[in-house]
């Protein structure tokens, strides 16, 4: 078997038949579906049992990670895609993915631009988010944008069956589990890319996980990134342990003390007004950053808006992403 789809499942009674159907029509077959039933307390096991072309396990409540896993153990594809019951494929999707795997051997994940299913209005912040993912395509720029929120919409992903076995499944604990995962595999040397086209519905329903887990809070982010940001700072930034943290606000000095639990020394905020702080670290105007061969710089300013002036004004003045500045907010 060439391709394995994993799917997790809890309480979808209502979604999963759709789902299951989306992964029937796709353009490449065979496929092993692996439905990994969490547990569910609705009418969602009665539905997949009469599915007869899944691979079913059935499991107590235990939470996503466990389903996750046990997928992946039940799986025997070469390349294996994630799923969740309440999205649906593009016809193309595992074709188009695939065929990316088979061509580019030195990527091991690849994802795809999604179609964000929900109410653009009541829903504004995560289609933001989708429309800022759907930026990502090409692995340089996955790779240096990484640390500034998830770039994969977790259910678009296909990878290479080795890499669980090389760099470890999925982790339960106190953070986002994707995340984390494509984090390490990252750290790693991993490289991960995208297929140019919208290839999943990613629906967006209340009682999504993202929405109702602590797990996936913003603090949660901050604290799984930051372990690997620091890593990568002391791979990448030539004036390691120091770095300038733009953005000077409360919260922005809060999440960036996590940084220096690691190990980071702030060496000067940047805001709009110079001031001195508490903890006796200087704020400067950005005028007086220093130059760009002299220090390297963290932009962790949140608003999308303001995170973009603050990149081009970077670049205007001679700094290169993954170079002299990273994006952290």
């Amino acid at each position: 078997m060439k391709i394995s789809v994993v799917i997790p499942v809890y309480n979808a009674e209502s979604t999963i038949f759709q789902t299951l159907e989306s992964l029937r029509a796709q353009s490449f077959q065979p496929l092993e579906i692996i439905v990994v039933n969490d547990g569910s307390t609705d009418g969602t096991l009665e539905i997949l049992r009469d599915q007869a072309d899944i691979k079913l396990l059935d499991h107590s409540h235990r939470g996503i990670v466990p389903a996750l896993n046990d997928g992946l153990a039940a799986a025997s594809g070469q390349y294996i895609a994630r799923m969740d019951a309440d999205d649906l494929c593009h016809p193309e999707r595992i074709e188009q993915q695939a065929s990316y795997l088979d061509a580019f051997p030195t990527i091991g994940m690849v994802g795809s631009r999604v179609k964000f299913g929900g109410d653009t209005q009541q829903q504004a912040g995560y289609s933001a988010y989708v429309d800022w993912i759907n930026t990502l395509i090409e692995p340089n720029e996955i790779a240096l944008n990484r640390f500034i929120e998830s770039p994969f919409a977790h259910p678009s992903v296909m990878f290479r069956r080795e890499l669980p076995e090389q760099f470890g499944a999925y982790r339960d604990g106190p953070f986002p589990e994707d995340y984390e995962l494509w984090l390490r595999w990252m750290a790693n040397g991993v490289k991960a890319a995208k297929v140019d086209q919208e290839l999943i519905i990613w629906n967006d329903p209340p009682n999504r996980l993202s929405r109702t887990d602590e797990r996936y809070s913003i603090d949660a982010f901050y604290e799984t990134k930051a372990e690997y940001l620091f890593q990568w700072l002391e791979k990448h930034n030539p004036h390691h342990p120091e770095a300038i943290i733009w953005g000077a606000g409360r919260v922005t000095r809060k999440r960036a003390q996590v940084l220096t639990r690691h190990g980071l020394r702030i060496t000067h905020y940047i805001d709009l007004k110079p001031r001195d702080l508490p903890c006796g670290t200087p704020v400067i105007h950005h005028s007086e950053i220093p130059p760009a061969d002299t220090c390297f710089i963290l932009p962790m300013v949140g608003n999308r808006g303001a995170r973009r002036k603050i990149h081009d004004f970077l670049y205007e003045s001679g700094f290169v992403k993954g170079k002299n500045f990273l994006p952290a907010s």
